[in-house]
């Protein structure tokens, strides 16, 4: 329903010579900007003029897709947004969700026993965190993902607020069908232009891609060898340790503030034990972790499960920059390894808060000397702790987390 009210309010959008042009001049113009612009960019990125010509013959605008911005038209005003992912933590952590994911991992680990000892021994990376990405980015492959990859990236790098980034990456699709590994028909991928099971964008196909069933192609359609192997080679790449674990729910006294989370407070996992913090399940951490450096990580501040992050949890946001989807990967890779269940700690209810709001903070912050990170209205670990710095500073419960009852005091 929400496509259809889309499509119909750029149909009337389209109809008003007034304000732009009409769909077909669109389309008329989107083709002479294949020829014109696109495909001098193409050739000098090598990509031969037959390649070009295949490629891009059957191409064609995806009118449905978000954040376009047809000639003639200005891009919409940026509205508030709600940081749903971060007020609203425990739905997306949903237990119904990652029970399932975590029944099929473990199945799929051994249907797939064999390949993934292979790639555990090649790149370092364990299976059930390769199975749980795998999981969480396409349903193990079984995801509907429809879209033809050229058609998003080429509307996208036509009309969009963000050209530049989407003609990068249509290039980068260019030489991927250039390298024989896929026709530009099976090249399928979600609305942002991410493709096949690991989700990978065009630029990150070509880095990290690998043929690892030996067929002389890089299939991360259809071949769960490549499809693994490839996010394995991703976080290899990207600084993942060999041989330690993502990190470890824990809960931290309340005599200990939770303002010295992040990685430039890195300490020994047994520095952290000596100062109290112990793991919520009871058992003690790894003999091999103790010694290893580790960060604390509150997400939710006071209001959530608290955790002893390794390296490992940061070269898993190198996959997607958010806290919650590295601890949702490290949870359901525990699950699937059947090392664990549900955290412990419970998400409280920290309030819904739009980004404006806590862009606001950020920069009362910032005005007071403290840094943020940047006034993004995201509550990453630089906000937390500078929340926690300047409440303890002030006489306030430690918290380390904007709720709305800050809104008027932190100004």
């Amino acid at each position: 329903m929400l496509t259809l009210l889309k499509a119909f309010a750029l149909t009337i959008l389209l109809a008003t010579p007034a304000f732009a042009a009409s769909k077909a001049d669109v389309e008329k113009s989107f083709r002479t900007w294949i020829v014109s612009d696109l495909q001098p960019d193409a050739r000098k990125a090598g990509i031969s003029e037959s390649v070009f010509r295949t490629a891009m013959s059957s191409v064609k605008l995806n009118w449905d897709l978000p954040d376009l911005v047809p000639p003639g038209t200005k891009p919409p005003k940026e509205r508030p947004q709600s940081q749903a992912e971060f007020s609203s933590p425990s739905s997306y952590f949903s237990e119904k969700r990652l029970a399932g994911l975590a029944t099929t991992g473990r199945e799929l680990a051994r249907t797939h026993a064999r390949t993934i000892r292979a790639i555990e021994q090649k790149y370092g990376v364990p299976g059930p965190v390769l199975l749980a990405i795998w999981g969480r980015e396409s349903g193990f492959g079984r995801a509907n993902i429809p879209h033809p990859v050229l058609d998003v990236l080429a509307t996208k790098a036509f009309m969009s607020t963000r050209k530049d980034l989407f003609r990068k990456e249509l290039i980068a699709a260019l030489k991927i069908v250039a390298s024989g590994d896929v026709a530009p028909g099976s090249m399928k991928g979600s609305w942002a232009g991410a493709m096949g099971q690991p989700q990978f964008l065009p630029s990150s196909y070509l880095q990290y891609a690998v043929d690892f069933d030996g067929d002389g192609h890089r299939n991360i359609w259809t071949s769960v060898p490549d499809t693994l192997a490839s996010i394995a080679n991703y976080l290899a790449v990207k600084g993942w340790v060999r041989g330690r674990d993502w990190g470890f729910e824990v809960r931290i006294p309340e005599t200990l503030s939770c303002a010295q989370e992040g990685p430039d407070l890195a300490k020994p996992v047994s520095a952290w034990e000596a100062m109290g913090i112990a793991r919520v399940n009871g058992k003690a951490f790894p003999a091999n972790e103790r010694n290893a450096s580790a960060m604390m990580l509150v997400p939710a501040g006071r209001y959530g499960p608290e955790f002893i992050a390794t390296p490992n949890f940061y070269v898993i946001k190198e996959y997607n920059n958010s806290d919650l989807y590295a601890l949702f990967i490290g949870n359901l890779a525990d699950r699937i390894g059947s090392n664990g269940g549900a955290f412990i700690g419970e998400w409280g209810n920290v309030g819904k808060m739009l980004r404006s709001d806590v862009s606001a903070m950020q920069r009362a912050l910032e005005a007071k000397g403290h840094d943020v990170g940047g006034s993004d209205g995201l509550p990453g670990y630089k906000t937390r702790r500078a929340l926690g710095i300047w409440q303890k500073s002030t006489g306030r419960a430690v918290t380390c987390y904007p709720d709305a009852s800050l809104k008027t005091v932190l100004k």
